[in-house]
């Protein structure tokens, strides 16, 4: 396995078992151990997947979160040691893909890890636009199942991995509402021990970048005590 893994995480003797533990499932791992230096190996070492702690010296962990999607789709998990629901909240709408709490089971974190790496690996075709098969059109939001991209109005729609998995689920069964239980476990592929806010939570966020007004969303619909659709 050639994946990298970046962890950023200041208490060190964290750091070193999740580099053990990594190293152990074949990955490389780059460590960093304050947010500046974190920020900058995200940049640098254009790593697979982002393991980075909310509490940070120099640099909180929302504050690289929020550099590092400037620039890069890199799928990122935030570790956090607070079970205030703000906390959570607050790193997902900066684009974090999910977050899990200390004390964690290193299996659950592993298992989590394979899934946003298999996701965020998968093969593109450069070539995909020119069939139509590989489209899904709801008037001016076009959806490549190929090229992994949304455009809206002709103009494409920076998503996040996690966001175009959930766009594409929805879309490729429009009309059809899903639980948030049901959308944890075919988006995010795998048992989810935490807070099914993290599925609104990246609703909002993918409503915001694809419906012309959020507030009052005519695509991705909410159906009350029911769940989510997408509205053909």
């Amino acid at each position: 396995m050639d994946k990298k893994i970046l962890v950023v995480e200041d208490e060190k003797a964290i750091a070193d078992i999740l580099e053990f533990n990594l190293k152990k499932e074949g990955y490389k791992v780059v460590c960093a151990y304050d947010g500046e230096d974190g920020l900058t190996a995200a940049l640098k070492q254009t790593p697979d997947l982002i393991l980075l702690d909310v509490m940070l010296p120099k640099l909180d962990g929302f504050e690289v979160c929020k550099n590092v999607r400037k620039t890069s789709n890199v799928p990122i998990i935030m570790l956090t040691a607070r079970e205030e629901e703000v906390d959570k909240v607050l790193g997902l709408e900066l684009g974090a893909d999910d977050y899990i709490t200390k004390p964690f089971s290193m299996r659950e974190l592993m298992a989590r890890i394979k899934a946003n790496v298999r996701r965020s690996s998968a093969p593109v075709s450069e070539s995909a636009d020119a069939s139509d098969e590989n489209r899904l059109v709801f008037g001016n939001i076009v959806i490549n199942l190929k090229s992994l991209d949304v455009k809206k109005n002709g103009e494409k729609i920076d998503l996040t991995p996690r966001e175009f998995d959930l766009i594409k689920f929805l879309a490729t069964q429009p009309n059809q509402v899903f639980s948030r239980e049901a959308l944890m476990e075919n988006v995010w592929q795998y048992d989810y021990y935490g807070d099914l806010r993290t599925v609104d939570v990246t609703v909002r966020r993918l409503r915001e970048k694809i419906e012309d007004d959020p507030a009052n969303p005519q695509r991705i619909v909410t159906r009350r005590g029911a769940g989510y659709m997408f509205a053909d």
